[in-house]
């Protein structure tokens, strides 16, 4: 499934992503600067969370909750670790055997850490505004 997509569509997008997802767990493959962070945000919110999204590159994981203050997800960004082992270290499984939603940023960090069942997301930058999004199977 393929999206072209501007900004202001994010919501939409993030909505298209939630109902035809075939998984919880979000692997976002895309290069610096095609907004996978302010894609998560769009998730987030349309899933109901009440948190303020960010991209968790120094902590390494952040949780969000929804309106409820019930657990949402997990948000992860690999983008700093020098191996998987740094993954496993952090407690990577447990948080895989959550029922939340998962979204990871720089998955092709831990290639041999990312769930078969995980629902493959590509973004390439088609122009200054605009991208192309990919729903696909493991890479």
């Amino acid at each position: 499934m393929e999206f072209i997509y501007r900004e202001n569509e994010l919501k939409k997008i993030a909505h298209e992503i939630i109902h035809n997802s075939k998984s919880k767990i979000l692997a976002f493959y895309a290069p610096m600067g095609t907004g996978k962070t302010t894609l998560i945000k769009a998730l987030v919110k349309e899933l109901g969370g009440k948190d303020n999204v960010s991209s968790p590159t120094f902590g390494l994981v952040n949780e969000y909750a929804d309106k409820n203050g019930e657990l949402l997800g997990y948000h992860f960004d690999f983008y700093r670790l020098e191996d998987e082992n740094e993954a496993m270290d952090m407690g990577l499984e447990d948080y895989l055997n959550t029922k939340g939603w998962i979204f990871m940023e720089w998955p092709e960090k831990i290639p041999n850490l990312v769930p078969i069942d995980a629902q493959i997301i590509k973004i390439e930058i088609l122009n200054e505004k605009t991208r192309k999004l990919q729903l696909l199977d493991i890479i």
